[in-house]
């Protein structure tokens, strides 16, 4: 299969910090399957490091209460782009990440509290009929 992954999954500096959360389940998936990273942030013209967002509804606000919603909307436009254009048959996503999150992201309180919903390029995807995984759900998608 070609899955469309969160590069911070696979050890690339892409997080809001500027930092990783590398997951070797999802670097493994490497073994059997071509991986095509992504980061939607930075795909949208975000800085890394960059300030922290959550999703409040509809829009993206970054703690100091500047509105990022183009910027998630056009990066995820982006990495749908790339989905499309390597043909991926699936996706796996940082969990409860504004842009990735499947179900679960931050409740915009930055508080560190959860709602349920899906960040800006999971909710995409899914929307297309994608089957879109967290790392958390990476034994779902080898069974």
């Amino acid at each position: 299969m070609k899955i469309l992954i969160s590069a911070c999954l696979l050890g690339c500096s892409c997080r809001y910090d500027g930092g990783t959360k590398p997951c070797e389940k999802a670097i493994a998936l490497k073994e059997k399957h071509q991986l095509i990273p992504v980061c939607g942030e930075q795909l949208g013209g975000l800085t890394t490091p960059r300030t922290p967002c959550e999703r409040i509804k509809e829009r993206v606000m970054s703690i100091d209460g500047a509105d990022r919603t183009k910027e998630y909307t056009h990066g995820a436009e982006e990495a749908l782009k790339l989905f499309d254009l390597f043909q991926c048959d699936c996706a796996v996503l940082k969990a409860r990440s504004p842009m990735c999150g499947k179900g679960v992201i931050y409740d915009g309180s930055f508080s560190g509290k959860f709602r349920e919903g899906d960040g800006v390029l999971a909710e995409m995807l899914q929307k297309r009929g994608v089957k879109v995984y967290t790392e958390e759900e990476l034994d779902a998608l080898e069974a």
